[in-house]
């Protein structure tokens, strides 16, 4: 049998039509509870359930409770281990929930995360302002920070024995600043032990699923806000956890206890996602390397944040997204020439490009970090980020990119700043 890609599998893998009277696509399982054929077969369920004893060979979960497992959902994980290839995976009810249940799952009071910096303004809060009440210590980094340089701050703190997850997001939100996953990988083994592993966590949402594979690169667990790609039609809010069955059995055991696994109805919307997500997110790729290259050479903007830009004097970033992606993205940062004001003028005067937050939708969408969604940043460290009053947030959608790129310029055309000499031809 022909070894078929993730997108072929996407519309049939881990479904049985049988089970279901031949229905070509999953039913939606709205129901809480699921009946047993005998008292020794829902004995045997919560056995497994509660960790009570390990599967026999071949032997599967069964169906207890909606809040435990629901066919759904097990359809829709299995899916999402396809595309990075890992063993096990788990759907939430958000991103920030599948971020904080890793969170207090593999952190203890008086641990240390390691995370870098900038990260998406609610998991930066949440590791500011929630786990320091659980005496849960934090130290940052920023993504242009050599490893030599992380590892003397760790090993200058104190701390270094109490490391117990690096947190990492990148591309960053919404600076596009890449970090190197392997090198990331390599700092946790070195302060790993045998009683005391270190867990690595990838916050791949501005990737997705298709265009960066964390665990290939060393990754313990890949997490995502599945609102964005994955799902891609704004319709629904999810996330995702991915990795090995041993740390995903954690994960999964206190999602079942926090209760915070996503209902039915979004699986099944999930699942209907995930068979386009390819073909949606090849289009945005192509739509925002056109975008970009608009961008960069109007003299309205002073600064391109794409790595399809960026990557071409940057040889370090060229080579290392050689080795981690196989796209410079479809999200754009970009300075507008003057400040907040005119930044704002930009965003009012859109008309096809809607103003909202959020990514990775089928519409294209404009935001204003400093002032949306990065607003609980200090302003000390949105400057260190370069996340000032001139910075635009763009996601691009699937619409026309002509269209896309008459709207940005007719937009751009009402900023009244003083203009930069257009960049000058390669030699």
């Amino acid at each position: 049998m022909k070894k078929m890609k993730p997108e072929s599998l996407m519309m049939s893998h881990g479904y049985k039509s049988e089970l279901s009277v031949g229905a070509i696509k999953c039913p939606i399982f709205q129901t809480s509870t699921f009946e047993f054929e005998s008292a020794e077969e829902g004995k045997r369920f919560f056995e497994l359930a509660y960790g009570h004893r390990k599967p026999a060979p071949n032997e599967e979960m069964g169906l207890i409770y909606s809040r435990i497992n629901n066919p759904d959902l097990e359809i829709l994980e299995n899916r999402l281990c396809l595309w990075d290839e890992a063993e096990d995976a788990a759907v939430f009810e958000s991103g920030m929930s599948a971020i904080s249940t890793v969170m207090l799952e593999f952190l203890n009071p008086g641990d240390l995360l390691l995370m870098s910096s900038p990260v998406y303004g609610g998991t930066d809060h949440f590791s500011k302002h929630v786990l320091d009440r659980f005496g849960i210590h934090l130290m940052e980094f920023s993504a242009t920070d050599r490893i030599e340089e992380i590892r003397a701050r760790l090993d200058a703190s104190g701390m270094a024995h109490r490391l117990g997850l690096i947190h990492v997001e990148t591309p960053a939100n919404p600076t596009n600043a890449m970090i190197d996953l392997r090198a990331i990988a390599e700092l946790a083994a070195r302060y790993s032990t045998e009683e005391r592993r270190v867990i690595t966590a990838v916050d791949n949402t501005y990737m997705g699923p298709i265009w960066q594979h964390p665990l290939k690169h060393g990754a313990d667990l890949v997490l995502y806000s599945a609102t964005k790609y994955i799902g891609g039609h704004s319709d629904l809010i999810a996330g995702a956890v991915l990795g090995s069955r041993e740390l995903m059995t954690r994960v999964k055991t206190l999602r079942t206890f926090l209760g915070n696994m996503t209902s039915p109805y979004t699986g099944w919307l999930l699942m209907r996602s995930l068979e386009t997500l390819k073909v949606r997110m090849d289009r945005q790729a192509a739509n925002a390397e056109k975008i970009a290259e608009f961008l960069h050479a109007h003299p309205k903007t002073e600064k391109v944040y794409f790595p399809g830009i960026q990557r071409r004097t940057d040889k370090d970033l060229d080579a290392l997204m050689k080795r981690q992606c196989t796209s410079n993205g479809a999200m754009i940062a970009f300075d507008v020439a003057g400040g907040e004001a005119e930044a704002f003028k930009f965003l009012n005067a859109l008309k096809l490009v809607k103003l909202a937050v959020s990514l990775g939708s089928t519409e294209s969408l404009a935001q204003h970090p400093a002032t949306m969604t990065h607003v609980d940043v200090s302003e000390e460290g949105r400057r260190a980020m370069n996340i000032t009053g001139k910075l635009v947030r763009l996601s691009v959608g699937v619409e026309s990119a002509e269209d896309l790129i008459w709207d940005i310029e007719q937009a751009l055309n009402k900023v009244d700043v003083p203009q930069k000499a257009a960049p000058q031809p390669a030699v």
